[in-house]
């Protein structure tokens, strides 16, 4: 599991697949993310710009990044 630390209040969940090189390309995170690939706190999310908060779980690709403060 890898820790994805906030800088703000949330982040977006296309953002986070980049910021933990999960994702080279914003067009890659959408491609994930609408193709049913990521899911977030265990249920598939087809949302791009879902905002994340600290406790929150995003899998993807068999990595868990785990959204802290």
């Amino acid at each position: 599991m890898t820790d994805l630390k906030l800088k703000e209040e949330f982040i977006r969940l296309g953002q986070a697949l980049k910021a933990a090189h999960l994702c080279d390309m914003g067009s890659d995170a959408k491609q994930a993310i609408q193709g049913g690939l990521v899911k977030v706190n265990q249920e598939t999310e087809l949302r791009r710009g879902r905002k994340l908060y600290a406790g929150d779980l995003v899998e993807y690709d068999g990595t868990t990044i785990r959204i802290v403060e």
